[in-house]
């Protein structure tokens, strides 16, 4: 995936904008789609446009936050499975 990036108030080289390109990835795991460079003296301010990330649900059950019950042990499915559920 090419990364689409806009440089604002000035003039970098490819070798400083892939290096850019290289931190994001480092930060965040993984490649902008876009990426706004804005120059000021001796400042760059960077600005990352991302994929969107799926959204996983989290539930608070028995204390815990938690998406799914895969990681629970016997005790604790077991205790998941005997709460009583109040209503709203």
């Amino acid at each position: 995936m090419a990364c689409e990036v806009r440089v604002h108030n000035g003039v970098i080289s490819q070798e400083e904008k892939q290096a850019y390109i290289d931190r994001a990835r480092e930060k965040f795991g993984h490649e902008p789609i876009g990426m706004d460079i804005t120059l000021d003296g001796d400042y760059v301010e960077l600005s990352y446009d991302f994929d969107p990330q799926p959204f996983q649900r989290i539930r608070r059950i028995t204390g815990y936050l938690v998406g799914t019950l895969e990681r629970f042990n016997d005790a604790k499915r077991s205790e998941e499975k005997d709460r009583v559920k109040h209503g709203a």
